[in-house]
């Protein structure tokens, strides 16, 4: 079972945040669009879960809201997608995920309120909102990036596997501001790193293929989109060629041996406690920024069961979540 929860450094301050009376305009049809690098956002679980949590609110997808998915197939969809949604005058522009899509939708209006899901970058340090506390402008949202996460899977890998000394980095251009803190953590750790980017069209076989050549003990595959969508073939190719893999949390369900993070679905889920608050009348400017403070680990034991490993009794006992 979960133990842990998420806990945003400012929700006081957005539960606070007062809303306009009478905004919500009665019989109307809300709009939102979603711009999302990377994945299919249908098909997506955590979309799954920002629409539940909107349910949950009282919106509901075809009765007194529409939400328009759309699924780029690149950085010129991303912006397309972005500048349509303003030419039909959706009421709140959802961005999630890494910072392509809150590019694309910030370049495309400043006056529609734009909900970010900030994966994996700082929002501050970006210049996409003034501050956590006081963001300003038309966007707010949820921020998630822990420069420790990086770092901590990576040592969590060599806990798992304590001969391990040369580890693959599966990573691609939505991961790059997660590299810095692994190169840095992987000398305290007398492990060496190989890394393997991964570009479009995303030759997965041929990246598994290029790790086992270098002959690489385990594989860390960063958080991205691209490998959340392909996470069960991650896991299907890390088997095959016998190489243990893990690094981010939401992927152990598709198969990895281990994750350590913040699962996807929560963010979302909170993101739509913001799309709520503006559709009843609040400005994003004054909506806090949330960030994640608590992560969770979660083993996958019918993978290590087909790798044939044993994982370490303490670790288990830590675990948040363990699959069977």
């Amino acid at each position: 079972m979960n133990r842990r929860a998420f806990i945003g450094t400012l929700a006081c301050g957005l539960l606070a945040t007062p809303l306009a009376a009478g905004a919500q305009q009665a019989g109307k049809v809300y709009r939102i669009g979603v711009v999302a690098a990377g994945v299919n956002p249908r098909s997506a679980s955590f979309f799954q879960a920002f629409e539940q949590r909107l349910r949950d609110l009282g919106w509901v997808d075809g009765k007194n809201l529409a939400i328009d998915y759309q699924t780029p197939r690149g950085s010129r969809d991303i912006s397309a997608i972005a500048a349509e949604f303003v030419r039909q005058h959706v009421d709140v522009i959802l961005a999630g995920g890494p910072e392509a899509s809150l590019k694309a939708a910030r370049r495309a209006t400043s006056t529609i309120p734009i909900v970010m899901v900030a994966l994996n970058y700082d929002p501050v340090e970006k210049g996409h909102v003034a501050s956590l506390a006081r963001p300003g402008g038309n966007v707010t949202g949820v921020f998630s990036l822990a420069p420790e996460q990086g770092a901590k899977q990576l040592e969590l890998l060599k806990e798992v596997l304590p001969r391990v000394t040369l580890v693959g980095v599966l990573w691609d251009a939505f991961a790059t501001d997660q590299l810095s803190i692994i190169d840095a953590s992987a000398p305290k750790l007398n492990v060496q790193l190989e890394k393997v980017e991964v570009r479009p069209q995303y030759d997965l076989a041929h990246a598994f293929l290029t790790l086992k050549q270098r002959r690489v003990d385990a594989v860390l595959v960063v958080g991205s989109p691209i490998f959340f969508r392909d996470q069960a073939k991650i896991a299907e190719l890390a088997i095959r060629h016998r190489l243990p893999a893990g690094g981010f949390v939401s992927g152990v369900a598709g198969g990895l041996l281990f994750g350590y993070g913040v699962p996807a679905s929560v963010p979302y889920r909170h993101a739509a406690d913001y799309v709520d608050k503006i559709l009843r009348g609040a400005k994003p400017g004054d909506l806090p920024v949330e960030q994640p403070t608590k992560f969770e680990l979660v083993i996958n034991l019918k993978t290590a069961k087909a790798l044939g490993l044993t994982i370490p009794s303490s670790l288990l006992q830590r675990a948040d979540q363990v699959i069977e």
